[in-house]
Order: structure tokens, then sequence, then C-alpha cells
């Protein structure tokens, strides 16, 4: 009796286990999927910005000045054209002539000492900055020579270069004190014999710059 009960038992758990698993396997799918998560992308960077912290002093913005610089004029202008080059501090720039009356006592005395009758002064030459209000600063560029002398042959090359080497050698002594201006200063040299005359235009350093050994004719050729 017992046995037949405990065998009655052990058949029920087993169907019911049997029943069990195939109600668990009716309600799996065919074929497992995965689900596909879809990704949110990321968003891209356009634009790279820069803060600007509130009490950061904004940096000033560069300004350009451009300075006056005079070219070298081979003819200085006429002495009686007001001819304005540039402006510059609020002034506006013309060539202008200033008198050296020392230098050119001294200049005359030592040219007269080879001819008596030989005319020379000496001047500075460069810029007057005008003011609005009229007056001006003057701005020496250089000192310039002029010398008038009398000689027999304007065709006499020797001659004239025997006269340029001695008022040469005049200027060349003359102290580095007593002489205005950066630049080389102009010679100008007028030859006249009886109703003639010839002029020489020349800076002082093209006349250093000649050759040693040069004769008075090809001093006055070179010229």
């Amino acid at each position: 009796m017992n046995l037949r009960f405990n065998m009655r038992n052990i058949f029920h758990t087993l169907l019911f286990w049997t029943l069990s698993l195939c109600a668990c396997s009716t309600n799996l799918p065919a074929t497992d999927t995965v689900p596909i998560i879809s990704a949110t992308p990321l968003p891209v960077v356009t634009e790279i910005t820069s803060e600007v912290l509130p009490d950061s002093p904004a940096l000033p913005i560069p300004k350009i000045f451009q300075t006056l610089q005079t070219p070298h004029i081979d003819q200085p202008p006429n002495g009686n054209e007001a001819t304005v080059i540039s402006s510059y501090e609020s002034c506006g720039y013309q060539w202008a002539y200033k008198d050296l009356p020392d230098l050119s006592t001294k200049f005359l005395q030592a040219v007269q000492q080879f001819q008596p009758s030989a005319q020379a002064n000496t001047f500075a030459f460069g810029e007057d900055c005008v003011y609005a209000d009229g007056h001006a600063n003057f701005i020496a560029m250089e000192t310039d020579f002029n010398i008038t002398l009398q000689i027999n042959n304007l065709t006499d090359a020797n001659e004239c270069g025997e006269w340029i080497v001695k008022v040469m050698q005049i200027i060349l002594d003359i102290p580095k004190e007593e002489i205005v201006g950066p630049r080389p200063g102009r010679v100008s040299m007028s030859f006249q014999a009886a109703n003639e005359q010839k002029k020489f235009n020349f800076y002082n350093d093209r006349y250093q710059a000649l050759s040693t050994g040069l004769s008075n004719t090809e001093i006055c050729k070179t010229l």
C-alpha cells in the first residue's frame, strides 16, 4: 500500500516537471535575437571660441608712424620759391637757406689770399619746419660754398684744375665743428674770362673720391 502511494507521488512529480519544461520551451522564440541599441552621436565642434574675462584690459590697436626722409638734391631749389615738401609733427617743411657770416668771412679771406678780386661765401642749406602760428625751426642739411674767380682762358683745363685744387684744400682744412649739417656740402665754382663764364658744381665727397695722382687737367675734366 505504501509502495503504491510512493510510486504515485514520484509519477506525479515527474509529470509536473515534464509539463513545466514543455510549457517553458513553447514560450522561447525560435531564434534568439539581440536588440540593437542605437547610439546617440556626439556633437561635432565646428567653432572654437575663447572666453574673454570681463576684467581683462583690451589691447590697444597699434598705430603706424611715418617719418620724413629728405631726398638728395642735385640742384638747390630757387630761393624765391617756398615749396612745401611734407608735414610732420604739426609743421610743414620747405627748403631754406641760412647765412653763415663768420665762416663766410674766413672763407673769403682765405680765397682772396690766392686772388684778391675773388668772391666767396658759405651758407647752410636745409629745411624750415614752419608751424601754423608762423614761427619756424631751421634744420641744416649741409654747408655749401660759392666761389667766383677770374681766369685767363676758359678752355684751359690745367688752369681750371689748379684752381679747383686750391679752393678744395681751403674747404677741407675748415674745422669740422664749423661745418653744419650731416651731408657733404656743395661746391659751386664760377670761372670768368672777359664776358664769358663757366661753372662747376660738385659735392665735397665727389672730389675726395677722385683717384690720387690725377693731373689738374684730369681733375677739371672729371668734375
